[in-house]
């Protein structure tokens, strides 16, 4: 069994970092096709677009997702197909009528934008409202029922859809506001493509659309919270996208094309790559959240800790093998990936934050995995009310690193009140040394790092310097952790095994 999970992770982590990767050289594209300001509108056009889908979607697969891990452990196909059905009604009943409103009504909402130029584009994107929405139920009825290779790819194609029709729409455009509605436009395809995909495999497969009234309360009750928590997530990054490029142009006397590009350059350059652990966490969470839910409604505690305490520990290995990389390289990267200084000053200063998020993403998840929404929903309102104060009182003294330091406040207040919580539901969870020790190996490999780093430099371009540094860096610190014995090659073997 613990071989299956090993081997469903390790498929989902390849498809996911395939997917993360085209998304992320996607995006380096686009910095260098429409630019700066080009892109923040573009992001500031998502952030908002985010907010709705958020709201409307959100929840549901993973609720989606619990309820057919419940019907697995009864033995309960018709309730199964019941909660999909149930997911598909609550999406619908949110994404028709708002979508409409939106479309009808557009000049009512100018106020959500920053800049005017953003509402054309956003309207591009609501068809993609409704379409994406019912995909995602799709996609928490494959992690129910355990299919993570359709999913896998069905992701990975959209994303490809994507980045193609893309840069076919962007190539040679000289406009960043006409290369920001194009690659809109790209986006909502990549929503059509993975909608009818996603459908006929459902179908294909036995899918079925029963009647949903059964299944419609606790889909709701379990649901909401979770809706709540990442709708917030939404709104406070939309918040950002509002409040930050004002705040910068008060406080430095910018103008909205200046502020934006530094919106673009902190949001669009520094926090992909800050964020690339979480499509690692998000393998993870995939595989782990079934299997935990099954085990919890069966009453499994054993397992049930052991399925915690491992995840936890996954996220921290994770982030303390990356720490280093960024830390090291940030500037690198910044300066080779995007041309752009400030976007690897930012990536060097604040890689420390990969690991409270690393730990507040896995921890929220389990704890949803164990009917825990409620509590993570609280958790998540008072880091992000620590973020919009840190945002709020900071920007006019440290600029765009007011949100960086909110990203840091958020993430530790969540990750900490989460793992409290842990140790109440999971007696006996053994993860505080671990911790320790990891910080610890992360300090000593980030300073092994940059005393390396001051040799090649001189010697060598900036490419290589990331080719050289980066493997050299994981291995050190690999090595370490394997020393102090933090990690062991029985995954990897389980990974090749028959079994």
């Amino acid at each position: 069994m613990k071989a299956n999970i090993y081997k469903s992770a390790a498929m989902v982590t390849v498809f996911s970092t395939i997917e993360k990767a085209l998304s992320f050289f996607y995006r380096i594209i686009l910095s260098r096709i429409i630019g700066a300001e080009g892109l923040g509108i573009y992001q500031i056009c998502l952030s908002v677009f985010a907010v709705f889908l958020t709201a409307a979607s959100s929840g549901v697969p993973v609720t989606v997702s619990r309820l057919i891990a419940k019907g697995n452990a009864s033995g309960d196909v018709k309730g199964k197909h019941a909660a999909v059905t149930a997911g598909v009604v609550a999406t619908l009943i949110f994404t028709v009528p708002m979508a409409i409103i939106l479309f009808f009504g557009r000049k009512l909402f100018g106020f959500l934008f920053t800049d005017d130029r953003c509402l054309d584009i956003f309207i591009i994107l609501l068809p993609g409202l409704i379409l994406t929405s019912i995909y995602a139920v799709m996609r928490g009825s494959y992690w129910g029922n355990k299919q993570f290779l359709p999913y896998s790819i069905i992701e990975l194609l959209e994303d490809a859809v994507m980045v193609v029709v893309g840069c076919l729409l962007v190539y040679g455009v000289t406009d960043p506001i006409l290369g920001a509605k194009r690659a809109t436009i790209a986006v909502l395809i990549s929503y059509v493509f993975s909608f009818i995909v996603s459908l006929f495999w459902y179908f294909k497969t036995g899918g079925r659309f029963k009647n949903p009234k059964k299944q419609l309360k606790p889909l709701f009750s379990s649901s909401l919270p979770i809706t709540a928590m990442r709708t917030s997530t939404s709104v406070l990054n939309s918040a950002v996208a509002v409040l930050l490029p004002l705040l910068l142009m008060k406080a430095y006397g910018l103008n909205n094309s200046e502020a934006i590009s530094l919106y673009g350059i902190a949001i669009g350059m520094s926090v992909p790559i800050l964020f690339i652990p979480s499509s690692l966490i998000g393998s993870i969470s995939v595989v782990v959240a079934p299997e935990l839910s099954e085990n919890y409604y069966k009453n499994k505690t054993e397992l049930v800790r052991y399925d915690v305490e491992k995840s936890v520990k996954a996220a921290i290995f994770i982030s303390t093998l990356l720490v280093p990389v960024l830390f090291i390289l940030g500037d690198e990267f910044g300066q080779f990936l995007y041309s752009n200084e400030m976007s690897g000053e930012i990536v060097h200063n604040c890689a420390f934050i990969l690991f409270p998020m690393c730990i507040a993403m896995i921890s929220t998840t389990v704890l949803n995995s164990m009917n825990c929404e409620k509590h993570t929903l609280v958790y998540f309102m008072i880091g992000a009310a620590a973020m919009l104060i840190s945002i709020l009182a900071l920007t006019k003294f440290v600029g765009v690193y007011s949100y960086m330091i909110g990203l840091a406040l958020n993430f530790t207040i969540t990750s900490v009140l989460n793992l409290i919580k842990l140790k109440k539901k999971c007696p006996g969870l053994k993860f505080m040394k671990y911790t320790v020790h990891s910080v610890i190996v992360v300090v000593i490999a980030c300073v092994f790092g940059e005393l390396l780093d001051g040799i090649i430099s001189a010697y060598v371009p900036t490419f290589w310097q990331i080719v050289i540094l980066a493997p050299a860096s994981l291995a050190f610190t690999a090595a370490f952790l394997y020393c102090l014995e933090m990690f062991t090659l029985k995954p990897f073997k389980r990974l090749v095994s028959k079994g």
